[in-house]
């Protein structure tokens, strides 16, 4: 039993929807010969997950974040899917490929073949067993990945109110689940070995603000320490014990300690590198057939100076998966542009309370913190970031509470790794605001998007960005329409 297909997109999805979109609207296919195959239902946008999904009032549910809508897009309803005759094979697992045949072998025993392989199979969650502690299957340990996971812990969340939670990890996904489990009137202790929360991307200065504001809200903060063992009675968890000795009471806990790319059906087939499968510039395997978007892909990023980079996060995945169909639907450029690097602007958001931050770039280098990084007042908002510094220019921006203006000047700084002599002193006394006065005050030059690249803000103003600066003195930086533009997520 089986069936082919020219195109297959396996997994189903962030990467897998905007890979569907992006066909539909360049053609190249007919009626039956792309097909998208997911364990779960139809590509959503995995971030309202932890974001909307959560909420105890008006919580997200589907349809109403299918994909592309994270991208002020269409909703890629099963309806749409059927009207643009693409078959969606789902709740379907595939337990091994066959690369060199191109054939996948389902879980139901189909053998599924395919001319050109799209690998959007994202990463999964790690496990506490992976760190020796057992507990997993407790029925009130969740973790949080997928529809299922998010269910699991909505049911724990309306069990638990009044209750304790202990969050393992201080990265993404604890920062995210502990506002939505205060939000939820739950008691948080936050357990992780780093000296602060996320301890990859944020400096110290920054963490310490958000820890303070975390911890106004009711949550506790255990760092240099990780859970040794959970205290389990009845099928749940009644404590965690940390490495310390200490014993924290748990009603539930959440475990977010990482993700790990979903590789394994490739390994010893495809060449891999950083934890994922290596593409170039257009998103092309070491097998010509095979293109990886997503989680999964390691690539070379122009700005980067053409290193390879795995990132794991829901612009990456939107942004890979337009290139590579791209890639396969225009061959004619593929010899001239395989060596090439993408021109990828790595991105990063998050949202919690009434907070609201982005990320631009790498954290390489020093970093010039800018903005007043005191508690807001009630009803105020905070505005504070950071610049790196590395080699003189600009490597990566970090904002939080910026206007969309702001957030497109710092994404145009960084993607034109504007040079700095000594930015310091501005940013310090004068902050995000002195730029956008200098650069509408001297008058600013307007350019066209970059190609290929569609406006989705509802709002695309000109803005003003730096580009160089010297010891003594701050020059206004020349400015354009950003070819980067800010998207709206759950």
């Amino acid at each position: 039993m089986g069936r082919a297909f020219v195109y297959v997109v396996l997994g189903g999805g962030v990467a897998a929807g905007y890979a569907a979109l992006e066909f539909a609207r360049r053609g190249g296919y007919s009626r039956g010969e792309l097909c998208i195959i997911s364990e779960e239902v139809a590509p959503y946008e995995r971030p309202a997950l932890s974001k909307g999904y959560l909420l105890p009032e008006d919580p997200s549910r589907l349809p109403k974040f299918h994909t592309c809508v994270g991208a002020n897009d269409e909703l890629l309803t099963t309806k749409w899917y059927k009207e643009q005759g693409i078959e969606l094979v789902l709740g379907t697992r595939v337990i091994s490929a066959d690369v060199r045949r191109k054939t996948l072998l389902t879980a139901t025993g189909e053998t599924i073949s395919y001319k050109t392989l799209i690998i959007a199979t994202g990463a999964r969650a790690l496990k506490l067993e992976e760190f020796g502690i057992s507990g997993s299957d407790a029925a009130n340990i969740c973790y949080l990945r997928n529809l299922e996971d998010a269910d699991k812990l909505v049911n724990a969340m309306s069990s638990c109110s009044g209750g304790n939670a202990v969050v393992i990890g201080g990265g993404y996904i604890g920062m995210e689940c502990a506002a939505a489990l205060v939000t939820n009137k739950i008691k948080v202790t936050m357990v992780f070995p780093e000296k602060h929360c996320m301890g990859r991307l944020f400096t110290p200065k920054i963490a310490e603000f958000y820890e303070k504001y975390y911890a106004a809200k009711g949550v506790v903060f255990v760092k240099g320490t990780a859970v040794k063992s959970l205290e389990v009675s009845d099928g749940k968890v009644a404590a965690a014990i940390l490495r310390d000795g200490r014993r924290l009471p748990a009603d539930m806990v959440v475990v977010g300690i990482g993700a790990r790319a979903n590789t394994g059906l490739f390994d010893g087939q495809l060449a891999m590198e950083r934890g994922g499968i290596k593409v170039n510039g257009r998103m092309q395997t070491s097998d010509a057939a095979v293109y990886a978007v997503g989680d999964v892909a390691a690539f070379p990023v122009a700005l980067l100076g053409g290193d390879v980079r795995r990132f794991e996060h829901v612009d990456c995945a939107r942004r890979t998966a337009r290139r590579a169909i791209e890639a396969i639907l225009e061959p004619s450029g593929g010899a001239a542009e395989e060596g090439k690097a993408f021109g990828y602007l790595p991105y990063f958001y998050s949202r919690v309370f009434a907070l609201s931050w982005q990320f631009y770039g790498d954290n390489a280098g020093e970093a010039v913190h800018f903005g007043d990084f005191s508690p807001p007042v009630a009803g105020g908002k905070p505005k504070f970031g950071a610049c790196w510094v590395s080699g003189g220019r600009v490597a990566g921006a970090f904002i939080e509470g910026g206007s969309p203006e702001e957030n497109e000047a710092m994404a145009s700084a960084v993607r034109s790794r504007a040079a700095i002599a000594d930015l310091a002193a501005e940013l310090g006394s004068r902050g995000l605001g002195f730029a956008d006065e200098e650069s509408r005050r001297k008058g600013v030059r307007r350019g066209a998007l970059a190609a290929g690249d569609r406006p989705t803000y509802a709002r695309h103003a000109t803005v003003g960005v730096a580009a160089a600066v010297s010891i003594a003195a701050f020059a206004y930086w020349y400015g354009w329409m950003a070819p980067y533009v800010v998207k709206r997520d759950f």
